[in-house]
């Protein structure tokens, strides 16, 4: 069908079922910010906030803000700067990461996402610093030859492409540090200092460029949008007329005369006054955009819903705090490899799909070993058990537990509801509580293909294993229906 610029006929736009049943994606955060990788150790973005607003968006974990964190003299990353590049500016990271593209092998990065079982990656073509990953036709005219000379996103797109996985595109739409320099403190500064002027018909048009060039499957916006909605809304019919399997994310909320007054000191102060006694009372770990007036699926950042969610949505995460990367994480600073599993099973089981970040180096273009070692168990344990994850939907209830404790996730397809245990019971036999669950003779463990016994109980159906299971991050047995 053809769409047209009006919320009635996007809304009626279907969530193309390639991106319900794919799950998984790989996120990359990658450009002259991975040059200084530096960022506060501050914890999470969410501890940032909550403990020190004043100066927060200069002190967050996120090493991809870097420019803006440089420009506020108290902030880590200030000092940081002072000490090793002598307060050069930030400029002078454009040639450095330029002359790392020689080691830059894409082929070899999509083989990697391939191996750890993604469906789709999605590329930072322009974070905030304005700094673009393609040779744009379309010239910033505020900051010159701020363009990567080589191809990166075109290059990407065929290497995934030739992988079988599918290609989107990210896009900072409501920030860009090139047209607004000033520097952001707090969270109603960040809010209110999407550029006007020149910067909608901008960043319209290098949103179209992204389009026309690289048929992305995915339309991934962030913070927000420049300009009305009835302008983003002809851009929606647009996609979607000339893209027949795209989606757009929900970071898309239009440009409103409340928004416009954040321009203005006097309101950012009364909005910083509630929101920090907000932030200090949340017990919030990450942060969930607010709903726009239209989108394909929504993107928790660092956090997931609490429940089965109607509307599809993408958990998006970091393997450390940080997207863009920091070269003083260790291993201890990264998430293990269970504990990823264990939130992409969750997720799954919620109607969500996980959008993994790495981020490479920018001095030579390699993904840190940190980083692949996560990406290999990744594909280890959905190579045994993706079965119960690819093309699944959820089922009536997301959660339960074992009677010995373990954590349990559902997910199912019209011939088989799958049991995820997010633990190891101690014993050969286990039972997953709840009268609900069907009464089977008979399971299957996926990993190793062996047919499991099943029996009901007064309090659940008994799994009834030859031998205890062996240590793993999660493990999924099939009922058959």
């Amino acid at each position: 069908m053809a769409y047209e610029a009006s919320l009635e006929s996007l809304n009626a736009h279907p969530v193309p079922q390639w991106y319900e049943d794919a799950k998984f994606g790989i996120f990359i955060h990658w450009g002259l910010f991975s040059i200084p990788a530096f960022a506060a150790k501050s914890g999470s973005i969410a501890d940032t906030f909550r403990t020190n607003y004043d100066i927060a968006v200069a002190q967050t974990p996120y090493c991809e803000w870097y420019w803006n964190a440089i420009k506020v003299p108290e902030s880590d990353s200030a000092k940081h700067h002072a000490e090793v590049y002598g307060n050069a500016p930030y400029e002078n990271f454009r040639e450095p990461f330029l002359r790392g593209l020689a080691h830059w092998r894409p082929d070899e990065w999509a083989a990697h996402f391939s191996e750890a079982g993604a469906k789709y990656v999605v590329l930072v073509t322009k974070h905030h610093d304005g700094f673009c990953l393609w040779p744009s036709a379309v010239k910033n005219p505020k900051q010159k030859d701020w363009t990567s000379t080589r191809d990166i996103v075109g290059e990407l797109a065929k290497a995934v492409r030739d992988k079988g996985m599918k290609f989107g595109v990210y896009y900072s739409g409501g920030i860009d540090w090139t047209f607004n320099r000033a520097p952001l403190r707090t969270l109603a500064d960040f809010m209110g200092s999407t550029p006007a002027g020149s910067y909608p018909a901008y960043a319209e048009a290098q949103t179209r460029e992204l389009i026309e060039r690289y048929a992305p499957s995915i339309l991934w916006n962030d913070i927000s949008w420049p300009s009305t909605l009835q302008s983003e809304l002809r851009l929606f019919a647009d996609y979607y007329n000339a893209i027949a399997d795209g989606v757009v994310n929900d970071r898309w909320l239009p440009l409103t005369f409340r928004r416009m007054l954040l321009r203005f000191k006097f309101a950012r102060r009364r909005v910083d006054r509630a929101l920090k006694i907000a932030m200090q009372k949340s017990r919030n770990r990450g942060v969930i955009p607010q709903l726009p007036p239209h989108c394909d699926f929504r993107t928790p950042e660092y956090a997931a819903f609490d429940r089965i969610s109607a509307k599809k949505w993408e958990a998006t995460r970091g393997m450390s705090h940080s997207f863009g990367y920091n070269r003083r994480d260790s291993d201890a600073d990264y998430e293990s490899v269970e504990s990823l599993v264990h939130s992409f099973i969750d997720t799954v089981a919620k109607n969500g799909n996980l959008l993994l970040n790495v981020g490479p180096r920018g001095e030579d273009a390699q993904i840190p070993s940190e980083q692949i070692a996560r990406l290999k168990g990744f594909g280890a344990w959905l190579k045994a058990n993706g079965e119960g994850i690819y093309g699944t939907r959820p089922w009536t209830r997301f959660d339960g537990k074992t009677r010995c404790g373990v954590d349990v996730r559902f997910t199912g397809k019209p011939d088989a509801l799958y049991v995820h245990l997010l633990g190891t019971p101690p014993a050969a036999e286990f039972v997953v509580l709840g009268d609900d669950l069907p009464a089977a003779a008979q399971a299957m463990q996926l990993a190793s293909g062996r047919r499991v016994a099943c029996a009901r109980d007064a309090t659940g159906l008994r799994f009834e294993l030859t031998e205890p299971l062996a240590s793993a991050p999660a493990h999924s047995f099939k009922l058959f229906r």
